[in-house]
């Protein structure tokens, strides 16, 4: 079998890649300034408990329920969870 090699040369321009500067980078558009809402939205978890692992599970929901969920917009599995730990806290 014939070996295919990797190498190639890069056709990167390193000489003006290292002169961009921050200033230059934001004004093309590709870091946003942040917004109170952004900085609201951020989670910093650093010193706290890791995530809990997530598992995939099959659950037969009412279809009204899950309309309504996804009415309130993008997110809406998050919230389902949300409420359902909300629920087992509460009764623990």
């Amino acid at each position: 079998m014939k070996r295919v090699s990797t190498f190639r040369k890069s056709r990167t321009d390193l000489r003006r890649v290292r002169q961009l500067t921050d200033a230059t980078v934001v004004k093309d558009g590709d870091a946003p300034e942040w917004t109170p809402a952004m900085f609201a939205r951020a989670v910093a978890r650093k010193g706290l408990k890791p995530v809990p692992k997530k598992a995939l599970l099959s659950l037969r929901i009412d279809a009204d329920v899950i309309d309504w969920f996804k009415a309130q917009g993008a997110g809406y599995q998050s919230r389902m969870n949300a409420l359902l730990r909300a629920f087992m806290e509460a009764h623990k």
